[in-house]
């Protein structure tokens, strides 16, 4: 294997973000006394979170401005006198300890960390993100974890990527590959850095992106096969 950095997304490729942000998203509305959820609550706040994260890539906000604005568009969309303030700081400390691992994440981890240097690269707030990576185990693999917040860039960004190298211990891009699920983040960001990449594509979507992967998977046990 060539290959002795792997720079792993963390969300829907190492941790199931989708089924701890449910879990989160619940239980931060029955703290705050709703019990049964209005219909579209949850998939109108998947709505808005998803297009404030592309905004931020875009450097157009901030991670703090997200953190709450998505709770107060979201309430407001539903004419709910909630405080997003409040419901920001419950879900992200819900969303630290319902961590949700993804099949063959914790093998895959230990696995290549045994072959070289597994560091995280995530468009997420470093707090939050070193929290739920302590609580999933996998932490006793992974060298170091850059943020979109820590480095003040987001995923695409060249930026980011070159503040992900320099915690590295030895970094060459011809010994480096970027594994993540985002065409428009993980595997983008690798074409414009420079470096390989794997797409994990766990729902086999077709890829009509300009975005060009060395390696595509289904899931993460495909991994080690396919650089070997």
């Amino acid at each position: 294997m060539k290959h002795r950095l792997f720079l792993f997304d963390l969300d829907d490729t190492l941790l199931d973000f989708r089924a701890s942000e449910h879990l989160s998203f619940q239980h931060t509305m029955q703290v705050l006394g709703l019990d049964t959820l209005p219909d579209g609550l949850f998939s109108q706040y998947q709505a808005i979170n998803v297009a404030l994260w592309r905004s931020l890539e875009l450097g157009e906000v901030t991670t703090e401005f997200l953190k709450v604005e998505r709770f107060r568009m979201t309430f407001l969309a539903h004419q709910m006198d909630l405080d997003p303030k409040e419901a920001s700081d419950i879900y992200l400390a819900s969303l630290a300890n319902s961590v949700v691992l993804i099949d063959g994440a914790r093998q895959v981890c230990e696995t290549l960390a045994a072959i070289g240097e597994v560091g995280i690269i995530t468009n997420g707030a470093e707090h939050i993100q070193r929290l739920r990576i302590a609580s999933s185990g996998l932490q006793d693999y992974i060298s170091f974890v850059a943020t979109s917040e820590g480095s003040g860039h987001a995923k695409p960004d060249v930026r980011f990527f070159e503040y992900a190298a320099k915690m590295a211990k030895p970094f060459s891009k011809d010994q480096a590959i970027i594994i993540g699920d985002r065409l428009d983040a993980d595997i983008l960001g690798a074409n414009r850095y420079g470096i390989d990449s794997c797409w994990f594509n766990r729902d086999r979507l077709a890829n009509t992106s300009q975005a060009v992967p060395t390696f595509e998977v289904a899931a993460l046990d495909q991994i080690v096969p396919i650089l070997t």
